[in-house]
């Protein structure tokens, strides 16, 4: 497997919600009554969601757009075979084997 950078965002959010797994656990053991923390997690919920929207949005543009490159297209055929034989051979090997069988062997023929 191949090393690659870390991606900050999906780092932060599983820091997250591994926080939000250990506090539930500890809250199954210490009874805590914090009746505003509901909005506040729901607040960085949404909060996050929103840097995660700005960041995908922003790893998507780029600042340089490369040029094409301009290419010389020259066709020769390989070997000294003239053009004809080549494009035959061609044929030759996208024809199907089926229907080259079929044409071949035609089915009233034993």
């Amino acid at each position: 497997m191949k090393p690659h950078r870390t991606d900050g965002v999906s780092l932060g959010f599983g820091v997250f919600f591994l926080l939000i797994a250990l506090w539930w656990a500890v809250s199954r053991v210490v009874s805590v009554q914090l009746p505003a923390l509901g909005w506040l997690v729901a607040g960085t919920l949404i909060l996050f969601g929103v840097v995660g929207v700005l960041g995908a949005i922003r790893s998507g543009r780029h600042t340089e757009a490369a040029e094409p490159v301009p290419a010389d297209a020259v066709i020769e055929t390989p070997g000294d075979l003239p053009p004809q034989m080549h494009a035959e051979i061609v044929r030759e090997l996208l024809d199907d084997p089926a229907t080259r069988f079929q044409r071949e062997h035609p089915p009233g023929q034993h």
